[in-house]
């Protein structure tokens, strides 16, 4: 049993591997090996000086969100696409909201097993951990529409 913590260390750092490989165009093992090799269980130094563990992330599950986006990008993005204000492109978006965008649709389009509600939650809390201004309601609303889309009832 995978426990909740480690599925969102692994969905913060599949935003964190889609946002680095668009922004330096690596490649996709590349990215997904620095992170397992270099990003996880690492401790970081705490308030105190002291090294705490961060929870460790669900690596596999983390790689298949990275590589999955990628491998369907572009229905990824023509899901969003279709919920996007008029005139709006995706490639107008911040890129890290791009990014949210991308891993939570993902998740709502090829992972069933992942309850509606968790992955938006998920997601939207990401993005509050980037913004303080609209983009988490922004993120919230986006996947919700493509929720409604692409998981019926």
């Amino acid at each position: 049993m995978t426990s909740h913590a480690s599925r969102s260390v692994a969905r913060l750092a599949a935003v964190q591997a889609l946002y680095q490989m668009e922004v330096s165009a690596a490649g996709v093992e590349h990215v997904i090996r620095e992170f397992t090799d270099h990003r996880f269980d690492r401790d970081v130094e705490g308030p105190d000086g002291e090294g705490q563990r961060l929870a460790s992330a669900d690596e596999g599950f983390f790689a298949e969100l990275v590589r999955g986006v990628v491998a369907r990008q572009a229905q990824v993005d023509a899901a969003i696409a279709r919920r996007l204000a008029e005139n709006w492109r995706l490639e107008r978006l911040d890129a890290t909201v791009r990014a949210i965008l991308r891993a939570g649709a993902y998740e709502l389009t090829h992972r069933p097993d992942v309850p509606t509600e968790v992955a938006i939650d998920e997601y939207v809390e990401i993005a509050k951990s980037f913004f303080e201004g609209t983009e988490p309601g922004f993120v919230n609303g986006a996947l919700d529409a493509v929720a409604r889309d692409v998981r019926p009832g």
